[in-house]
């Protein structure tokens, strides 16, 4: 069965640097493998997902503050007013489905979801100039079994043009809200990146 559950995770990052003119004595460096060969790009093969876990967590901070603008976390104006963090995760789930319907062939895994920025349009924003629904989010996978990872947690952005005035207006008459429209695009940001790296290029990565 496939299911949508609630956890969260982070990432790590390596910074290799190097010194001016110290350098290497020539037999040592010969002995040294070139750096690019050391980094193998990741290909990713098929998934079978099996559930897709959502966090939104409680430390991030919400604005109802109907400004150009407002400085905070959790924006989001496209429903009542209620509970903004469940709010989001709904959202996040619902976003997750075609993804959970799709892969269907290979290792069985789960996606971790972890929001950490969903800036939605206010309704000043939204009736006058528009701008830029501003979403961020880190992604996890790991086998569905033994719970190693598979993918470390990486930052995903899934920014979202957004009218404004009267094609705001025109919008919503037609039933794209705010929620229909970012709720498709994250279908969409998911779903590619959970896709798996296409035979050829795969070969291309990996190289001779």
């Amino acid at each position: 069965m496939r299911t949508i559950r609630v956890t969260g995770a982070f990432a790590l990052m390596v910074f290799l640097g190097g010194c001016g003119q110290l350098g290497l004595p020539s037999a040592d460096a010969a002995a040294v493998p070139d750096a690019a060969q050391q980094v193998q790009p990741f290909v990713r093969p098929a998934y079978d997902l099996r559930a897709v876990e959502v966090q939104v967590p409680e430390t991030l901070r919400v604005s109802e503050a109907n400004a150009y603008y407002p400085l905070a976390d959790i924006v989001w104006r496209g429903e009542e007013r209620g509970d903004r963090h469940a709010q989001v995760r709904a959202i996040f789930e619902e976003a997750a489905k075609p993804a959970l319907a799709e892969r269907t062939d290979g290792r069985p895994v789960i996606a971790g979801i972890e929001v950490q920025r969903f800036h939605a349009l206010t309704e000043k924003a939204r009736y006058t100039v528009g701008g830029v629904h501003s979403i961020r989010f880190l992604l996890t996978v790991r086998d569905a079994e033994s719970g190693a990872i598979l993918e470390e947690p990486r930052q995903v952005i899934g920014d979202l043009r957004a009218a404004g005035g009267g094609t705001a207006i025109e919008e919503d008459a037609m039933g794209l809200t705010q929620k229909v429209l970012i709720t498709r695009h994250l279908a969409e940001v998911i779903g590619a990146e959970l896709e798996p790296t296409p035979p050829q290029q795969a070969v291309e990565e990996a190289g001779p």
